[in-house]
């Protein structure tokens, strides 16, 4: 078992290798972007999202696990389970499309709402790292211990949603930041933060439905947490009540170091 593991791991990491040979077949296929059907959510599934999404499916039923399933996908999936894995089958589908190589799968088993994540995986599809993260157990990249790193305005790097529909809030703390990033997923950014390589992810677009959904942020909100940083919405309030579901969208700020937060000049300020 891996450290700081549980025995649900070893099913997570099976699903995690399986959808990574999935989209290496597919990434260089004229019909990877071609929409095959609308999500759960109202946005399109394409192909390369439904075959991952069907690839972590049919391993759940050839091992017979019983958890319950929430995908962006195909939405809720009622198998008897007293849990739920909160799945995005490829978080960065945008850049899969154009074979940029920041895209994961996102995996977080748990009930109810973000606080109730047991365990979440994240798994780098092009790099092939994987983080991991039991409640209690510490956070961890590839079995090596990770932690958030102490925040220091000399050396701070910030991952940034910028474009068109990002709100004057999130520009504003562009310019404030010493360096910026934007990968366009939000699972590998808020690692990042996790394992000390940035100071903060935040996220936030004009309206609501444009920000982030569960299956977005669940997997990477435990492992962040274990690591020893947190989040909260762009308007300062917690996001542990989060529930488990679609139809809800959220912004976010999510820190590694308490002090940044807390700073009158950081980003925590109202």
């Amino acid at each position: 078992m891996p450290a700081g593991g549980a025995p649900e791991l070893e099913v997570l990491f099976r699903i995690c290798a399986a959808v990574q040979g999935v989209v290496r077949r597919e990434v260089t296929s004229p019909h990877r972007g071609d929409i095959v059907a609308m999500g759960a959510d109202g946005s399109p599934t394409e192909q390369i999202d439904r075959i991952a999404e069907g690839q972590i499916l049919s391993i759940l039923e050839a091992e017979g696990i019983g958890w319950d399933v929430l995908s962006e996908e195909i939405g809720v999936v009622r198998r008897g389970g007293d849990r739920t894995l909160v799945v995005d089958p490829v978080d960065g589908s945008h850049n899969v499309l154009r074979a940029l190589p920041f895209a994961t799968i996102s995996l977080a088993l748990g009930r109810t709402d973000l606080d109730g994540i047991d365990i979440g995986v994240v798994h780098d599809l092009f790099g092939g790292t994987t983080y991991w993260a039991v409640r209690g157990g510490g956070a961890y990249r590839d079995g090596r211990r990770i932690r958030t790193r102490a925040w220091d305005p000399r050396r701070e790097i910030f991952f940034v949603n910028l474009g068109r529909h990002s709100t004057p809030q999130a520009v504003e703390l562009a310019g404030r930041g010493r360096r910026i990033r934007s990968l366009g997923c939000a699972s590998y950014e808020m690692v990042m933060v996790a394992e000390g390589g940035a100071d903060l992810y935040f996220f936030e677009n004009d309206t609501e439905n444009r920000n982030l959904r569960v299956t977005d942020i669940a997997a990477a909100y435990r492992i962040l947490a274990e690591a020893g940083g947190g989040t909260l919405d762009a308007r300062r309030r917690p996001l542990g009540g989060f529930p488990l579901e679609l139809g809800r969208h959220t912004s976010i700020l999510a820190w590694g170091d308490p002090a940044f937060v807390a700073t009158a000049g950081g980003a925590g300020s109202p």
